[in-house]
């Protein structure tokens, strides 16, 4: 049965493309199939710069959308001046083109750009009617009062239900009223809930890429990829340097005089420093030039900090700059992530959808499994720590999680270079503890504990002062010693420097010889667990025994119901050979130490995967066909397979997940994307709720 909702507002900037993302979101995590569309849209010569319809290319960006951009739009207001009743015509006749391709639509009201007010909100009415679709309404709360916001509910909802529609929902969106529960009880009706959304400063801040043209402004020296920052504010610095200083905000846009080069140098010392806020950009006005030696110097010191000329002077700057509103878009990845953030925190999908009667789909896509990780580890929140703070990636990753809530971060490092080095980025990662191993008040304890618990091996004071200073021990201990509850490293380092200090310092689980991995294999439609494809080159009986255990307790504990093929390349009693032993013995063990687990082998990759061949060579097997979760006989083998099946059938690999340890510690390949670090962190804080809650 599908799903649909018409996000409308009654008026402009009432940022309703914020309140669809969240909805767009949370349908991902339901449903497989979710698409937009857009009733009414300009025409590309109507816009600003020529430019497609913000609002949908910001929808269909999201990587659970399918369709392109035509396929998604209704008609032009043209088209409704001209024609109302053919426009609407068209419209329904456009959208079922849509949603007969999805599960779920999410479908997005027009932008009161040229239209009265009254005559426009019950157009959008009457075409949620046509459609089917209940309206979400997103109100412009900016500088109202809780009163004031309920007349306009009260109006909307007249007209809403006038032209046929029904309203499901309120979201008072840009609430600048100190009480939001207040806010939420004046619109709160029978039968219909209300929300509301705080005023987030960044969602309205404009890009700096978007106030160059307004100045006819040049880059001068910087990174122009970081022209893609948000501007919060601009500060126009016509006085003394210190000042200047005292004045500095984050993400301000400094605007001053060519002729002011002491201001210039010292506005981009204190962004680079660890003890001022980072700006995001100098803007030199009034036409006048550096000098040639400040501009050889700036272009010495490598800065990334956008510096930008133009020939208007202070008022003329200072007024276009603060005059243009910033727009959430699909190019801006920091506004989508506080979007999200914010709509998790104040309306949250799950609670919305059942009100939509929207079911779970039994399928799982990637998005959705990765989806979910994100929302249970920022769920409970937990303390995971990143050796690796000077990482651009991890920089990088820190940054959404910070900004999504997934989990609170130390990185470990010289905070002067993080610092540094995020400024460079454009990311932000002040909301991280920032620690030092070499300056830090927990060296000395670490080192003290380090050595009782490492002295019978011969381990010296000394040396394990040197030991505790490196990221991968320190990092670790933190963990052992609870000041962390999980710790993700690699990115820079080998597995076995990952790994080394958790074998000497957190050990292993009880009953458990052998530390080993598995990975996520998302699929189109299901996920598998795969294991070991990281750690153990040639696992014993016994170590393959532990691997299977293991590894189908990590499946049951992400959601996937372990069924457990131990594989070989024969099946059943088909062959022989000491590897084929090998497996045999290890598939006993598992059945003797784990007698509730379905797990079969040997069996070949195909009859485990495969129904059809699963009939014909096991065909009384309950995990035959059905297997979720495949035990490699040895890392040449699984590693290979992974890689295949990521590759060929172009799965999403997450992993390697260790398993095995008292605590968790994850290792990342070197070859670690943004989002497999952000999905690691995930998949550590989970294991870290799930060992608290078993008061492990």
């Amino acid at each position: 049965m599908r799903t649909s909702v018409y996000v409308a507002s009654l008026e402009g900037s009432a940022g309703k493309s914020a309140v669809a993302l969240g909805v767009l979101d949370a349908l991902s995590r339901r449903v497989e199939r979710v698409e937009v569309f857009r009733p009414i849209v300009r025409r590309d010569s109507q816009t600003a710069r020529g430019e497609r319809d913000f609002v949908l290319d910001l929808l269909i960006a999201h990587e659970a959308t399918s369709l392109p951009y035509d396929e998604c739009t209704g008609v032009t207001y043209d088209d409704v001046h001209a024609d109302p009743v053919a426009a609407l015509d068209t419209i329904v006749e456009r959208y079922h083109r849509v949603a007969d391709r999805a599960d779920a639509v999410v479908i997005v009201g027009s932008d009161y750009t040229d239209v009265g007010t009254p005559t426009e909100a019950a157009y959008n009415a009457r075409i949620a009617a046509n459609l089917s679709a209940p309206v979400l309404l997103v109100l412009n709360s900016a500088g109202r009062t809780p009163a004031e916001l309920a007349t306009l509910v009260d109006i909307a909802a007249g007209t809403i239900a006038e032209n046929h529609a029904t309203l499901f929902a309120v979201a008072a969106n840009r609430v600048t009223h100190p009480d939001l529960g207040a806010v939420v009880e004046a619109l709160t009706r029978p039968g219909v809930p209300a929300y509301a959304l705080p005023e987030v400063p960044l969602l309205s801040a404009p890009l700096l890429a978007d106030m160059v043209p307004l100045i006819d402004g040049r880059l001068l020296i910087g990174d122009p990829a970081l022209l893609d920052r948000e501007a919060m504010g601009v500060l126009v610095a016509g006085m003394t340097m210190p000042n200047v200083l005292d004045r500095l905000f984050e993400g301000a846009a400094v605007v001053t005089a060519g002729d002011r080069p002491e201001v210039v140098l010292g506005v981009l010392m204190a962004h680079h420093s660890a003890s001022f806020p980072q700006v995001t950009g100098i803007i030199l006005n009034g036409g006048i030039e550096l000098p040639p030696q400040v501009t050889r110097l700036l272009e010495g010191t490598g800065t990334t900090l956008p510096i930008i000329a133009t020939d208007l002077g202070t008022h003329e700057t200072s007024s276009a700059l603060t005059a243009i509103r910033g727009r959430l878009t699909s190019m801006s990845p920091r506004k989508i992530t506080a979007a999200l953030a914010l709509f998790a925190e104040h309306i949250g999908g799950d609670a919305l959808l059942d009100l939509l009667d929207v079911s779970h789909t039994t399928a799982v896509t990637p998005l959705m499994f990765e989806h979910q990780l994100l929302h249970t580890a920022a769920s409970d929140r937990q303390h995971i720590v990143l050796p690796e703070g000077d990482d651009d990636r991890v920089l990088q990753a820190a940054d959404i999680l910070l900004r999504r809530g997934v989990a609170d971060l130390t990185l470990l490092g010289d905070p002067i270079r993080i610092n540094a080095q995020a400024a460079g980025l454009g990311v932000d990662v002040s909301a991280a503890n920032l620690v030092d191993p070499a300056d830090s008040e927990l060296t000395e304890r670490f080192a003290e504990e380090y050595y009782q618990r490492r002295k019978h091996k011969g381990t010296e004071r000394a040396y394990a002062h040197d030991v505790v200073r490196d990221v991968s021990y320190f990092g670790t201990l933190m963990v052992e010693l609870g000041e962390a509850d999980g710790m993700v490293s690699g990115a820079a380092h080998t597995t076995a420097h990952t790994i080394r200090p958790s074998l000497e310092v957190v050990k292993t689980l009880p009953g458990v010889s052998v530390v080993s991995s598995v990975f996520f294999m998302c699929l189109q439609h299901q996920v598998l667990v795969y294991g070991d494809c990281a750690v153990n080159p040639d696992p014993t009986a016994e170590q393959l025994a532990d691997i299977a255990i293991s590894s189908a307790a990590t499946a049951a504990a992400f959601g996937v119901e372990p069924r457990v093929a131990m594989l070989s390349y024969s099946t059943g009693t088909s062959g022989t050979g000491s590897d084929v032993e090998k497996v045999s013995a290890a598939t006993e063990l598992v059945h003797a130490r784990a007698p509730h687990l379905l797990v079969e082998g040997p069996i070949q990759y195909d009859a485990a995967i495969d129904p059809a061949v699963a009939r014909t060579k096991l065909p009384d097997s309950p995990v035959a066909g059905r297997a979720t979760v495949f035990v490699f006989p040895d890392l040449n083998t699984g590693n290979n397979t992974y890689k295949a099946v990521q590759r060929s059938a172009g799965a999403v690999a997450i992993g390697p997940v260790l398993q095995g340890l008292r605590k968790p510690v994850n290792d990342l390949s070197r070859g670690a994307t943004v989002r497999d670090i952000v999905n690691t962190v995930a998949i550590t804080a989970i294991q870290a709720q799930q060992l608290k809650e078993a008061g492990a």
